[in-house]
């Protein structure tokens, strides 16, 4: 009796034995290479349901646009070249504050919009016009200036100076509000119609202001 219990005993022994060596096995196998190809797997599942907003932006330009928006691009590029042109004399030329800080801001505001509507050009497979390839004076029914105008406001100083960049700006402006204008009537692409909206708002309120300075109102 004695001996059918002691090999009771021992065979318990060797079955929590056993179980144990499984168990721990079973533990092991997560920090092991079985547990780490496991978990590659699971996330090479999941990675197929990344979200949206990780691929790539579409390109600027992007979008429905007409033949309106490309003249207004192209037209745009060198009126606002010759802005940019008048603006980068003042420093040095204009004696009034107002005119000085009226000019940084017509610089910070038109650059910027020059390099847009360069992008979108590209985007659309239209050509860029060239820095310097315009003959100012074929632009005369949209305010740019003549080589003969530029080169006496270059010549200009002091309150001289003041006058006849506010003279001609306000002749300029009132040029680029038209062919916003324009843009806003007949162009589809909409951050075309955006941007000629926003040079109809603030170049009509520089117009005024250089009017209000010249003594006109």
């Amino acid at each position: 009796m004695t001996s059918q219990r002691s090999l009771f005993r021992r065979a318990a022994a060797v079955v929590s034995a056993g179980a144990a060596a499984v168990v721990l096995a079973a533990c092991g196998g997560g920090d092991g290479a079985g547990g780490h190809d496991g978990h590659t797997a699971a996330s090479a599942t999941a990675s197929p349901s990344a979200p949206a907003s990780a691929q790539a932006p579409a390109p600027a330009g992007q979008g429905p646009h007409n033949a309106a928006d490309a003249a207004f691009a192209k037209g745009m590029i060198p009126h606002h070249r010759q802005a940019v042109e008048m603006a980068d004399l003042a420093p040095s030329r204009a004696r009034s504050a107002e005119v000085k800080k009226l000019a940084e801001d017509i610089r910070k505001a038109q650059d910027p919009e020059i390099k847009t509507l360069s992008g979108w050009l590209t985007s659309w497979g239209e050509q860029v016009p060239a820095e310097g390839a315009m003959d100012h004076s074929a632009h005369g029914t949209a305010g740019m200036m003549t080589a003969e105008q530029m080169d006496r406001l270059k010549a200009a100083s002091g309150a001289a100076f003041d006058t006849a960049f506010m003279e001609l700006m306000v002749e300029h402006h009132e040029g680029a509000v038209a062919m916003a204008k324009t843009e806003q009537a007949q162009g589809a692409f909409p951050a075309a119609k955006a941007m000629a909206e926003a040079i109809v708002t603030s170049q009509s309120a520089e117009i005024a202001q250089m009017n209000k300075l010249l003594g006109r109102s």
